[in-house]
Formats: C-alpha cells, sequence, structure tokens
C-alpha cells in the first residue's frame, strides 16, 4: 500500500557544515510548507511552478529561523514521484533541528530509513534493483563501484532481466493458451523458437551469474592478505601500499599482534590490504593468538602475499628449501586462491644475488617495501588478479546478493525447461517450470514483492534517502 501522509528527514550528512538540505515528501507537503516560508518576495510557494527554487525565511509565528532556499518539484515529476520540497539552510545542527521539529509539529511524520527511495519504488520511479543501487551509489568509495551502481541505476541489469522476461512470458501465454486447446491438439508456440530463446536465455543468465565473482569483490573490496615470518617487511609494506605510516614498525620481531587493516583503491577497484602477526613458534601467549589471527585472515583473503626477508635468502643456503615447503603447503591448502610470492629489501640484494634467487623461484617479484621500488609492479599484478575486462566494456555486473540468489533459481528452473524441450514433455509441466523461471526474474525487478522483503532491503538505506 502506498503510504499518503507527510514525510520529513534531513538529506545531506548530519553533523555542522556549511549548507544542509531537509527534504519533504507526501501529498500535503507543499500545503505544508507554504505557511511556514516567508518569500522575500511576497510569494505564496502553493500557487508556484514546479522546479523552481525561492529565497526567503523559515518562520515559527513571527520568529525567524533561518534565511533558506525552498525548491519545489511537484508530483509525478520528483524523485519520490509525490509533491516534494527541498529546504537548503545553513548547517548549523541548531537550525536544522529546529526546522526539522516546527515541521513535525505542523503535520510531518519523521521519515523511516530509506522511505524517500521506498516511495519512489511504490510510485514507479524506479523498479526495485534501480532502487538498492542508489544505496550502492551512496556506499560506492571507488571508481568502479562507482560505475557499476550508476549503470544499474539508470537500469542497464534490469533493462536486460525485463527483456528475458517478456519474452518468455510471451511464450508461456502461448503454452497456456494451448492448454485451453489441448483436446484439438493445437500448437501455438513454435517450438524450435522456443528452443532457441531457452538457450539465449541460459547463456545470459550464466553471464550475469559468472559476474558476481567480479561485481562482489569490485563492491565490497578485495581483501588481501599479507603474512611471512616475524620481521620480514610486512608492517612496511602496508605503510608503502597506503603511503603512511598505518602500522608500527620497529627490529624487535613479533610487533605486529593483532591484525591491521586498511583500504585504497589501485585503478579504481578497491584492495583492503591485512597486515597479520608474523609466522612463528611462540611461547608468548598474546603472539600466539595474533598468529592464529594471521591462519584466519589467509582463509577470508582472496589474495595472499607471502613475504620473505631477501636478505635472509641469500645468507642462509637452506632458506630457498623451507619456503618452497611454506609456499606449498598454502598452495595444497588454497588452490584456488592467488599468491603472490614476494622477497623484500631488494635494495639491499644485488643483480646476481636476484638471479640466483628468481632460478629456484621464477614466480618470486623483488621489492624494497622501505624504498617503494617495486611497489608499482605489485599493484598492477593484484589487478591483474581482477578480471575488469566487464567492466571496461560496461557490461552488466551483478553486484547483489539478493540477485544472485535471484539468478541461480531462474537458471535451475530454466534448465529444467530445457530438460523437458529435449524430452518432449507436456506443455502443462514446462509451464510450471516457466512460471516459476518468472516468478524469480520478477523478484529482482520488484515486479513480485512482499512488505518483508521492502523492510528488509530499505533498512539498510541511511535516513534522507
Amino acid at each position: 500500500m502506498i503510504p499518503n501522509d507527510t514525510i520529513i528527514a534531513l538529506a545531506t550528512a548530519s553533523g555542522a557544515g556549511a549548507i544542509a538540505v531537509i527534504r519533504v515528501s507526501g501529498k500535503d507537503a507543499i500545503a505544508i510548507s507554504a505557511p511556514l516560508f516567508r518569500s522575500i518576495r511576497g510569494k505564496d510557494l502553493a500557487t508556484q511552478k514546479s522546479h523552481t527554487v525561492h529565497l526567503g525565511h523559515i518562520m515559527d509565528g513571527e520568529r525567524t529561523i533561518d534565511e533558506v532556499l525552498v525548491t519545489i518539484f511537484k508530483g509525478p515529476n520528483s524523485y519520490t514521484g509525490e509533491h516534494v520540497i527541498e529546504i537548503s539552510c545553513h548547517g548549523s545542527p541548531y537550525i536544522q533541528q529546529q526546522i526539522i521539529q516546527l515541521f513535525l509539529r505542523n503535520g510531518c511524520r519523521t521519515a523511516n530509513a530509506g522511505e524517500f527511495t521506498l516511495r519512489a519504488f511504490l510510485n514507479g520511479k524506479l523498479d526495485l534493483s534501480q532502487a538498492e543501487a542508489v544505496a550502492d551509489l551512496i556506499a560506492s568509495d571507488n571508481e568502479a563501484s562507482h560505475q557499476i551502481a550508476m549503470q544499474q541505476m539508470r537500469g542497464g541489469f534490469s533493462n536486460e532481466i525485463k527483456r528475458l522476461r517478456d519474452e518468455l512470458l510471451n511464450f508461456a501465454s502461448l503454452i497456456e493458451l494451448e492448454l485451453d486447446f489441448a483436446e484439438e491438439d493445437v500448437e501455438f508456440a513454435d517450438r524450435n523458437q522456443f528452443t532457441a530463446l531457452v538457450d539465449r536465455i541460459r547463456e545470459v543468465l550464466k553471464r550475469l551469474i559468472d559476474s558476481f565473482a567480479v561485481g562482489n569483490v569490485i563492491k565490497n573490496g578485495i581483501p588481501v592478505a599479507i603474512v611471512g615470518e616475524p620481521n620480514v617487511g610486512k608492517s612496511t609494506l602496508l605503510n608503502a601500499l597506503l603511503n603512511e605510516e598505518r602500522a608500527i614498525v620497529s627490529e624487535i620481531a613479533g610487533t605486529t599482534r593483532d591484525t591491521i587493516e586498511d583500504e585504497i583503491s589501485i585503478g579504481g577497484i578497491g584492495f583492503r590490504f591485512i597486515d597479520t602477526a608474523g609466522i612463528r613458534e611462540t611461547v608468548d601467549i598474546v603472539e600466539s593468538i595474533g598468529i592464529k589471527k594471521t591462519f584466519e585472515k589467509i582463509e577470508q583473503a582472496q589474495v595472499v602475499i607471502y613475504l620473505v626477508d631477501g636478505i635472509q635468502v641469500i645468507s642462509d643456503e637452506n632458506r630457498l628449501a623451507l619456503i618452497k615447503t611454506e609456499l606449498e603447503k598454502i598452495r595444497n591448502k588454497h588452490p584456488q586462491k592467488p599468491l603472490l610470492f614476494i622477497i623484500n629489501k631488494a635494495d639491499q640484494i644485488s643483480d646476481a644475488q636476484q638471479s640466483k634467487i628468481a632460478a629456484e623461484l621464477p614466480s618470486a617479484l623483488f621489492l624494497s617495501a622501505k624504498t617503494g621500488e617495486g611497489i608499482e609492479r605489485l599493484t598492477t599484478e593484484l589487478l591483474n588478479f581482477v578480471n575488469t575486462g566487464a567492466l571496461k566494456n560496461n557490461e552488466t555486473i551483478v553486484t547483489n546478493t539478493r540477485h544472485y540468489n535471484s539468478l541461480l533459481k531462474a537458471l535451475e528452473d530454466i534448465e529444467r525447461v530445457k530438460e523437458g524441450i529435449d524430452m518432449g514433455i507436456s506443455g502443462d509441466l514446462m509451464a510450471i517450470d516457466i512460471r516459476q523461471a518468472l516468478y524469480h526474474f520478477g523478484e529482482i525487478t520488484g515486479e513480485i514483492t512482499s512488505d518483508d522483503l521492502l523492510g528488509n532491503i530499505f533498512a539498510n538505506f541511511c535516513i534522507g534517502k
């Protein structure tokens, strides 16, 4: 049910600032605002045109609260599809609260989290996947996640789903029609065309499902664990990557007792680097807990950087054999996980010594976390682990877990339809699976929803959006 009351909320970030924007939406938004606004030119707000801006004062009786700009958006040509008033006031928290409380006393209600966007969805201004993209856009903190959210908000993903759903719905209607004329043995749906359609839908669904692997890491950032023995330069490497003194660095082995995390953007992709405690045998209880967390972070990470001290390698002939054994253990335990093997302190190793190590460990990268030598090559290697081809080609990329689950279910139904066609089963049995596939398509765009689903989605929005 579409709500018909009028809501208000701060649309900009809370706290002090130069300007704050307060948003009002509902059928009475203009009627409530007009008596509380005194135009410097004596205009009546209730009679002004849509998409116009007016300078004046918000008045509580004869008390002036603030000089403001009021923008009018008349429904349905507004973000929510309702009448919307946006008040640009000075950014004092006191002024913000005074204006909001004044409107609450005059018939408004405080908006719930995401309620403005929920109303936009209920009024047909956005479909559900576009509405969810609004939250993703607000949360985007790198170029790639911003690009995906913008593409989805403009309807790229939902348009693709709608095309598939419409085509499938047309054939479903023909098959249902056949059932009505079952006694006449009439065939309305061309089975060859239907087979081609099902094959095309399967391919599109598989592509969208496969894109989630890339989309999920772009949206949430790629966790990278930096592991190795104590005092090999893990914290120095983290500081070099972040270009700041984020982790404490000392000559004392075991300085890092807990994991330290921070995120940066490389080539528009978010990477979350995790500096871990050095892996070694120890009787120190606190350090042991840190080492245990190190192995937990290796499990959680999508990329592992294994760092060794180049000076130790060239000074101990047995070191390379031990390193090879350790790398093999990690690869055997995590065969699908990218592993970067890095020799640190390259500034203190001669070219001849580097060549000798490279002959034994050809996959090794040489760098100096202290001087920054080789850091650029490391970031390039990290980007190579992310398939950004779809992003560069502006293809649809799935980032939402709810969409991913619905696509998986739709593909299962389409696979059953395909099997049914191949086996020549009757139209009434195929119609069941087609209906289920249509249902899961509708879940994505919001053509099929429930109050619980909408509640879960919009509860994660900020108030004011």
